[in-house]
């Protein structure tokens, strides 16, 4: 689809630029950033560290577009990928309109989210303070937490906003989005309308992936495990096959972890685990690419790959 930037229906006034989300591990940035969207365009998980690309979703508003980049939580990094995705995330700061910084209400201001204000300090662009999962906790609490947040931003010159947000009850979803584009610059749609992210769809594919492997497991497995889309081939259609009837893709992934131990997680009794993410992602899959898809997935050991700069490569980071 192409986009006529010119056409009169943008007003002068129409605003169009990037936003970037961040926060500690677990903040409910992509959460967020979905809500946002109104679709599902970067992974959730109650895990810690289930983000490892910049995620762009895109709000189409009649007054502006905003694209979101959603990020890996920053964090004290204890391997050369948790290094590497702190240098995703300040690349990224570098390059933004506006900065919105997830605290969530249920857990206290701390250490992790005062790291992220010192790496802050350098940062010129308007920073947006959300306090996430707002509807979480009483209203005294969401009030301490509140006056907490006022407290951080003194560190450093002062939020310019402070949001309170809560995304899976969509409490003021739409306020943040108003106070993001407030502080875009003027300028034309970057996007065609109706475009919700430019990430490829094997990053799609294998974020999607991540998510249905990272589902009801133990703590360790989030940071260990990474998946590569390895090919997607088109079956050739059956002569009798209607001309209504959805195309078959082979879609074959491999499931990266570091530990035999870690494989036989993932595999689960006889395999029965790794069919039930089989299963799960299939679906997502296919909502994705609009077609019937037979996934093929394998489990694979690359020993420390988080601290092995070849491997890292190889799979990405």
């Amino acid at each position: 689809m192409t986009l006529d930037y010119h056409r009169p229906e943008h007003p002068e006034t129409y605003r169009a630029g990037f936003a970037c989300i961040v926060g500690r591990p677990n903040a409910g940035k992509s959460t967020l950033v979905n809500a946002l969207v109104g679709t599902k365009v970067a992974i959730t998980s109650g895990r810690p560290q289930t983000t490892r690309h910049t995620i762009r979703g895109i709000v189409h508003r009649e007054d502006a577009q905003l694209v979101l980049v959603d990020t890996p939580g920053l964090h004290r990094p204890r391997t050369l990928l948790g290094t590497r995705l702190n240098d995703l995330v300040l690349g990224t700061l570098a390059e933004v309109d506006v900065v919105g910084f997830c605290m969530p209400a249920d857990q206290k201001v701390g250490p992790g989210d005062e790291f992220i204000a010192r790496m802050l300090t350098d940062v010129r662009t308007p920073v947006v303070a959300l306090a996430t999962k707002a509807h979480t906790v009483p209203q005294p609490r969401l009030v301490e937490h509140l006056i907490a947040i006022e407290q951080l931003g003194e560190s450093f010159g002062g939020f310019a906003d402070i949001v309170p947000v809560s995304s899976l009850e969509d409490y003021q979803v739409d306020v943040v989005a108003d106070v993001l584009c407030s502080h875009l610059p003027v300028s034309p749609p970057l996007y065609p309308q109706g475009e919700l992210t430019d990430e490829p769809e094997n990053v799609m594919i294998a974020e999607l992936v991540r998510e249905a492997a990272l589902e009801g497991v133990r703590d360790e497995l989030p940071h260990s495990l990474a998946v590569v889309v390895e090919e997607i081939e088109t079956r050739p259609r059956r002569p009798n096959a209607r001309p209504e009837d959805l195309d078959l893709l082979d879609v074959h992934v491999t499931v990266f972890v570091e530990r035999d131990s870690q494989k036989a997680i993932v595999i689960g009794r006889k395999g029965a685990r790794l069919r039930e993410v089989g299963t799960r992602a299939r679906e997502g899959i296919e909502a994705l690419l609009g077609a019937r898809v037979y996934l093929d997935l394998h489990v694979k050991v690359a020993k420390d790959w988080q601290r092995d700069p070849k491997q890292l490569q190889r799979l990405g980071f």
